[in-house]
């Protein structure tokens, strides 16, 4: 999921560069929202792991 954020914020970069506003704007936050996606995925699988850790010990 974070390899198709930094997809999407590459394809921003260059469709900004190229001068294509909208597509920029439509990718840019695209990769905003799967970034997000990804960082609480990995918050809710860190809590999960402690939690799993500490119930065999």
């Amino acid at each position: 999921m974070l390899k198709l954020a930094l997809l999407f914020l590459v394809i921003s970069i260059v469709a900004g560069i190229f001068g294509f506003g909208g597509v920029s704007a439509a990718s840019a936050g695209i990769a905003k929202i799967l970034f997000f996606i990804c960082i609480v995925v990995f918050v809710i699988f860190l809590v999960l792991g402690v939690m799993a850790g500490k119930a065999i010990f």
